[in-house]
């Protein structure tokens, strides 16, 4: 993923993250049990923390050019549509079976946490 995709995707994620968490702290308030609130919260954390995550590895790449840096932007990005995405549709809805698809989208943020430490380690000399 080039260095141009991850920081647009960043913006994306990190606009979307605070729309998301207003709309859940006012307009779900009331309608969303405790449960599906603390879902719903979860779901806007680490959309929150893996959209820098993916400012951090787009800015790497952009500067360093290594395939760690790529592979966290593809971790990352597809990661946080496949956790955050599966938990705000189980907290909205109540589809418990989308709960199977969460913990792939949390190794994929794992990888990418994994690929982006790779890429400095080869990249960033003392």
């Amino acid at each position: 993923m080039s260095s141009r995709w991850m920081l647009l995707i960043a913006a994306v994620y990190g606009f979307a993250a605070v729309v998301l968490g207003a709309f859940g702290a006012h307009a779900l308030k009331t309608v969303l049990s405790g449960y599906s609130a603390q879902v719903y919260q979860t779901a806007v954390d680490y959309q929150f923390y893996h959209a820098l995550a993916l400012l951090a590895a787009g800015l790497l790449q952009l500067h360093l050019d290594h395939r760690g840096f790529r592979l966290a932007g593809f971790c990352f990005s597809l990661g946080v549509l496949l956790f955050s995405g599966s938990l705000y549709v189980l907290a909205l809805s109540g589809i418990h079976w989308l709960g199977a698809v969460t913990p792939v989208g949390g190794l994929l943020m794992l990888s990418g946490w994994l690929c982006l430490g790779w890429g400095v380690f080869q990249s960033v000399r003392d």
